[in-house]
């Protein structure tokens, strides 16, 4: 999907909390991708199963799992989404966990818009080898 904005936006120079914004959506679509092909579920099912996977405690579990799998520049775009201070707050999760979310997203997001999709792929058939032998 091309986007006539991002030819003239480098992923580097966009906001962290922006590449989170992005990476959000990107990671919830492929983990419900993931779902609707692994099981033919009703609608409410899928979506248990997938707040299972998208939600800060989760997110923060998998970061660290995948941490040792990253480049350097993956870590460095992970921490920038990290340290990123939100203007909201999280209700059912810590505030740790909720910037280490934030920082797995921001790295999504900027995979994502640097078109790196093969890669996006990459980390997240290891966030789900992790999900596989761990309670989430």
């Amino acid at each position: 999907m091309e986007n006539v904005a991002l030819s003239h936006t480098k992923a580097d120079e966009v906001s962290p909390l922006t590449l989170a914004f992005v990476g959000d959506g990107v990671y919830d679509l492929l983990v419900r991708e993931h779902l609707v092909n692994i099981a033919n579920r009703s609608v409410g099912e899928l979506n248990k199963l997938k707040v299972s996977l998208v939600n800060c405690k989760s997110q923060a579990q998998f970061a660290k799992l995948i941490m040792p799998n990253l480049t350097d520049k993956e870590i460095s775009i992970y921490k920038r989404g990290r340290n990123a201070a939100p203007k909201c707050t999280p209700k059912n999760s810590s505030v740790a966990d909720y910037h280490s979310a934030t920082g797995l997203e921001a790295l999504f997001g900027y995979l994502y818009l640097n078109n790196e999709k093969q890669r996006v792929y990459d980390i997240f058939t290891m966030i789900l080898h992790n999900a596989k032998t761990m309670e989430v």
